[in-house]
């Protein structure tokens, strides 16, 4: 069945099964944005801008309405704007308008604090066309794929990111898994205290049995989940790198913290556990490996090799989250031109440029092919406002 979708007032009919996309976004005293106002065109966007001008700022806040988290911020007060008069309540309001193939979703999030201190924490509001949901009912409504030069730590960083990296990426797809990570990290932090108690002599360590039955069976899930989702981006990334590095071997590999069976693994490191006050195996200590012609890549890597991995990364991402919903994801493309050569480069446009919505900032329109932009609208980003480029 057609679909009618329309950009500064002309409309098109495309045909049925239509990428979700983003027709329209409202910005108001988010980060360095007093108040936006922003149609967004059905195809391909290239905002070009200084540093510090908001080009980040503005995919923070496509990347918080489809996930309800920021990709970088530590608290949450923070991305409100700090130029708020004293006067004036702390609000800031975000507000996508959402075009599926029979329909406009329209999501909002509003943060909100108290008082203008810094260590106020902000409070969180969202809704689905005009009706109050939790944060569970908006993540897979919107699905993006954000790309960042902040990649290349998901291959050397620090194990928790890759861990993150899985959970948003599956619970794009599996409402049960968001569930179950859920559960799984309020079971955690109970087992936890009570491992503490019986370190202490409070409690008695038979009430462990409860907790690690909680344990296994959303934790087990967990790893499932991870493990399927691990071993389709390494199908689906191989093909991929060997392209874009000219012949290397990729391969991901999921790397349990349990090298047994997680119910014998627990009883057999009880006590270990209560002498340390904390749960040692499970999904919550797992991570992920990325080996490149036999080489760990996140030990041994150079960081060019490590950059290539994870742009690999991110475009098995997009099959695979097409592959599991239907729908094309929103393309989110946050400066990671300038850190790619030329070959890199042209394979990520091309590789992206067939998805419905693409969205690129850059600081220098000179890191495109002139045919490129010329099939793309371009916007300038400055000191907080969005506007048509001049060409």
């Amino acid at each position: 069945m057609p679909t009618v979708v329309c950009y500064n007032n002309v409309c098109e009919t495309l045909p049925g099964g239509l990428a979700i996309r983003i027709a329209h976004l409202t910005l108001t005293n988010f980060r360095n944005y007093k108040q936006l106002e922003l149609d967004l065109p059905p195809d391909i966007a290239v905002l070009q801008g200084d540093n510090a001008q908001g080009k980040t700022n503005f995919f923070e806040a496509i990347y918080l309405l489809a996930t309800t988290r920021s990709q970088r911020a530590t608290a949450e007060r923070e991305l409100i704007s700090w130029s708020i008069p004293k006067d004036e309540p702390v609000v800031a309001r975000l507000v996508a308008q959402v075009q599926k193939t029979a329909a406009i979703l329209q999501v909002e999030l509003v943060l909100t604090t108290t008082n203008h201190s810094p260590e106020t924490l902000a409070q969180k509001r969202i809704k689905i066309n005009g009706v109050p949901r939790r944060a569970i009912d908006v993540i897979g409504q919107l699905n993006v794929v954000l790309f960042s030069p902040a990649d290349i730590d998901l291959i050397g960083g620090a194990p928790s990111l890759r861990r993150r990296y899985l959970d948003i990426t599956i619970s794009q797809f599996n409402h049960k898994y968001l569930r179950s990570l859920q559960r799984y990290n309020k079971v955690l932090q109970q087992r936890n205290h009570l491992l503490k108690l019986i370190a202490e002599h409070r409690a008695n360590a038979d009430q462990l049995d409860f907790w690690d039955k909680e344990l296994l069976e959303h934790g087990g899930y967990i790893a499932e989940q991870r493990l399927s989702a691990v071993s389709d981006l390494n199908v689906l990334s191989q093909p991929i790198h060997h392209e874009i590095s000219s012949g290397e071997n990729l391969q991901i590999n999921y790397m349990p913290s349990a090298s047994e069976d997680f119910s014998e693994g627990l009883k057999r490191i009880r006590q270990e556990e209560i002498a340390r006050g904390m749960s040692l195996m499970g999904p919550h200590r797992d991570d992920l490996k990325f080996i490149v012609n036999d080489s760990d890549i996140g030990i041994y890597g150079s960081r060019g090799q490590q950059r290539t991995v994870a742009l690999s990364l991110r475009l098995a991402e997009t099959r695979l989250l097409q592959s599991k919903t239907g729908e094309e994801p929103v393309m989110l493309l946050d400066d990671v031109l300038s850190e790619l050569d030329a070959t890199r480069r042209h394979h990520l446009l091309s590789s992206v440029s067939s998805y419905q919505q693409v969205l690129i900032t850059t600081t220098d329109l000179d890191h495109f092919d002139p045919d490129f932009l010329d099939q793309a609208t371009l916007l300038r980003v400055s000191s907080g406002n969005i506007t048509p480029m001049q060409t």
